[in-house]
């Protein structure tokens, strides 16, 4: 049964809001302001479902656990950066799609992930930027 509780309309509107991946406990952080109850088992189980749903996917980052983004953001292919400071993850649009002519002779790529790193727009403020 799919119920749809104030919980997980709380994680569902986070998911979709934030215009970014988040992870679980990000998830847990601004679902909690409309649910302050709302518990980390009931985010997880929430994400699972919505994951079979075919609402939302587990965007897997090296190094970090799974991020989680509405398929429609994930619906064209795009990147994602990691912030050095903080943790938070952001889509990075479009892609060059250059990647065949960096294989080597005779391999032929049939996907790819890129990740970039550095500090956020947030975390910049204030610093020098180095």
């Amino acid at each position: 049964m799919n119920r749809n509780t104030a919980q997980r309309e709380a994680i569902r509107r986070s998911l979709q809001e934030a215009g970014r991946p988040l992870s679980a406990v990000e998830v847990l952080e601004l679902a909690q302001r409309d649910v302050p109850g709302l518990g980390v088992a009931t985010v997880y189980r929430t994400i699972k479902t919505l994951i079979e749903d075919g609402t939302l996917i587990a965007v897997p980052l090296p190094g970090s656990s799974d991020r989680y983004e509405h398929r429609d953001a994930a619906s064209l292919h795009h990147h994602h950066f990691i912030c050095n400071d903080c943790g938070r993850a952001f889509d990075v649009p479009g892609c060059s799609m250059a990647f065949q002519g960096m294989a080597p002779p005779g391999f032929v790529v049939s996907g790819h992930d890129v990740v970039l790193y550095g500090r956020c727009d947030r975390c910049n403020q204030g610093s020098n930027g180095s």
